[in-house]
């Protein structure tokens, strides 16, 4: 885990995502106010904030949910149009705060779902189950069972979504995220309401999606959690980038501090981030 940890990102990575000088308003409420991020290839970047700060709404214009007042998304070098299955044929998949499973399908039939944007059958196929139908289902099948062994998940094939404990309906949204195939996994508070070995399960996963070649955009308010795992964290605060750097920076920074806590940073005040309890706003939902 700790040679994980100490990955860095190399110079010469490749820019995956290059986010600039992203606006997003509404009326008179400006929620992302001039941010620009980059993530690189085989990078995992924290997004990370107070309660209000802006983090989903900028995800969500990454994603194409929104369309930004201004500014520009280029996604491995091109501007990436802002409607969702655009994205995510580019290679852009993500998980949201709270899970959106389909509740009446199994594991598998959810995992397979996020194969239809790159799957060729079309309705003629699927009805006359001709055989590159039959090919696909057979292909998209197997390739649901690898996902969810990937995740932790083996076994879990044939159960309702809705009858799996809450931290597997995390990791089966994640393997339904990977069914994409993506280059870039975006995950929404993906310990919110986990239990510490869920958490630290959640850690190791990730860290293996990264080690099979994605990067990972994540947002989390677990402190300890976000800066264990990411190469990089850029803190937001009232819609704009307080912060970035390497975690042990952005951790010790006075201004992050402040805007978690509410005052300056002093010795009596400073928080420890590695101590339990310090998940600030853990679980609630983010503007």
């Amino acid at each position: 885990m700790t040679a994980s940890v100490d990955a860095r990102v190399a110079p010469s990575r490749e820019v995956l995502l290059d986010a600039r000088n992203v606006i997003m308003q509404f009326g008179g409420l400006r929620a992302v106010n001039d941010v620009s991020l980059q993530v690189h290839t085989g990078e995992i970047v924290g997004l990370i904030g107070p309660n209000g700060a802006g983090k989903t709404t900028f995800f969500n214009c990454l994603t194409g949910l929104y369309q930004p007042t201004s500014g520009s998304v280029e996604f491995s070098g091109q501007p990436l149009p802002p409607k969702p299955r655009l994205a995510v044929r580019a290679g852009m998949a993500r998980t949201f705060q709270n899970i959106r499973l389909f509740h009446n399908m199994t594991a598998i039939e959810n995992v397979m779902v996020g194969m239809y944007s790159r799957t060729k059958t079309n309705a003629i196929d699927a009805i006359f189950r001709l055989p590159r139908h039959r090919r696909e289902e057979a292909a998209s099948t197997e390739r649901a069972k690898e996902l969810l062994d990937f995740v932790g998940l083996t076994g879990s094939g044939d159960t309702l979504s809705r009858n799996l404990p809450y931290g597997d309906q995390r990791r089966l949204e994640i393997a339904r995220a990977l069914a994409t195939d993506p280059k870039l996994l975006l995950l929404d508070e993906p310990t919110a309401g986990m239990n510490p070995q869920e958490t630290r399960q959640a850690e190791e996963l990730i860290f293996r999606i990264r080690d099979s070649g994605l990067a990972v955009l994540v947002i989390e308010h677990d402190m300890r959690f976000i800066f264990n795992l990411c190469d990089r964290v850029a803190c937001l605060v009232r819609g704009a980038v307080l912060v970035e750097g390497p975690p042990a920076v952005v951790q010790n920074d006075p201004r992050v501090i402040e805007a978690y806590i509410g005052m300056p940073a002093t010795e009596s005040t400073t928080p420890n981030w590695q101590q339990p309890g310090d998940n600030p706003g853990e679980g609630v939902e983010d503007a």
